[in-house]
């Protein structure tokens, strides 16, 4: 309900307050009132920032895990197929001189058996691998070339490494 204030001649507002804008009696300009809060703003903002981070923070996760045992996986094979060649005197009745191996095959034997085991322990689909390349690494750090589980370690290793 709108009334007309006496003294001045003009409308009066509603019985009630309401928010209006003002005229500054100096400048002659509008102002409006009190600026609407943005606090529902920033806590929106906030708990976006927190829950994405989140999510990103267990997708990085996961996606690391398995990723770095398919990697280890791969290199350890990769390192035995750099050792090269192994004798094999298993099949001699009486083995001549047992031949020997560089340093740098040696190393690369034990990388291969380090990777091997690396990606069992986080993956244990990458067991029967680590198994396999332990039991080669044994025939070869012992220099037995002729231990026949260790050449069937090799072929199963080698088997399995074609299959990754």
């Amino acid at each position: 309900m709108r009334t007309v204030d006496p003294g001045t001649g003009t409308e009066a507002g509603p019985d009630f307050d309401e928010p209006s804008d003002e005229t500054s009696a100096e400048t002659g300009e509008v102002t409006a009132g009190p600026p609407p809060s943005r606090r529902m703003l920033v806590l929106c903002a906030v708990a976006g920032f927190v829950l994405g981070g989140g999510v990103l923070g267990l997708l990085w996760g996961l996606s690391g895990v398995h990723a770095g045992a398919l990697d280890d996986a791969l290199a350890a094979c990769q390192a035995l197929d750099r050792i090269g060649e192994l004798p094999d005197t298993s099949r001699d009745a009486q083995p001549s001189l047992t031949p020997g191996l560089s340093g740098e095959r040696l190393h690369r034997m034990t990388a291969a058996r380090e990777l091997a085991a690396a990606a069992a322990q986080v993956n244990a689909t990458y067991q029967p691998l680590a198994d396999h390349i332990d039991g080669v690494s044994r025939m070869v750090l012992s220099l037995h070339f002729n231990d026949i589980s260790g050449q069937r370690h090799l072929v199963e290793a080698k088997e399995i490494c074609g299959r990754i």
